[in-house]
């Protein structure tokens, strides 16, 4: 219960200090474990309601590489910047070490693979996953998928109860 407790405080200082740095994210949202990178303008990225972002995630609002040639004497007296907003909408599951770049809406109800870099907007209800992300399946298909191959497992929100019963389905009386 005290963990639990502690975990709802974290992720409420969390939220707080995001949007003092300019996000916009919903309350009910998780940011699970530590190492996700907003960047350097939160200011630019828009989290939905009931969102979880896995860890060690990267929002990447800018195009860095424009460091190379902004220096370079054709493009002094330009100005050269490449931002742009990402924007997950609501009911959405970004998977650990997932990369977003600039420019990028991920549509509501939808998941994004572990290990995924989104190059280009996720529409509404699908799973996408890879290096670029590409569509996968669509989040009734996912979840059809899941729900057949799930054990049927009585799990109880008790985390010693919980981890009794999926230690004895995987690995049997054998500890």
């Amino acid at each position: 219960m005290l963990r639990r407790l502690k975990g709802i405080l974290r992720q409420r200082i969390l939220i707080r200090r995001l949007r003092r740095a300019g996000m916009r994210i919903a309350d009910d949202c998780r940011i699970i474990g530590g190492g996700t990178n907003f960047g350097s303008e939160p200011y630019l990225i828009e989290i939905g309601k009931h969102v979880t972002i896995s860890f060690d995630c990267a929002f990447v609002t800018h195009d860095g590489g424009t460091w190379v040639f902004r220096d370079l004497p054709q493009h002094r007296d330009k100005t050269v910047a490449s931002f742009g907003k990402i924007r997950v909408l609501d009911n959405c599951f970004i998977g650990a070490r997932a990369i977003i770049l600039q420019g990028i809406t991920i549509g509501p109800n939808s998941v994004v693979g572990a290990g995924s870099v989104v190059t280009k907007d996720v529409p509404p209800g699908m799973v996408y996953a890879g290096n670029p992300a590409r569509p996968i399946c669509t989040v009734e298909d996912y979840a059809e998928r899941r729900l057949h191959a799930s054990p049927d497992l009585k799990l109880t929100a008790d985390p010693a109860q919980r981890r009794a019963v999926i230690e004895a389905y995987y690995w049997g009386q054998q500890h």
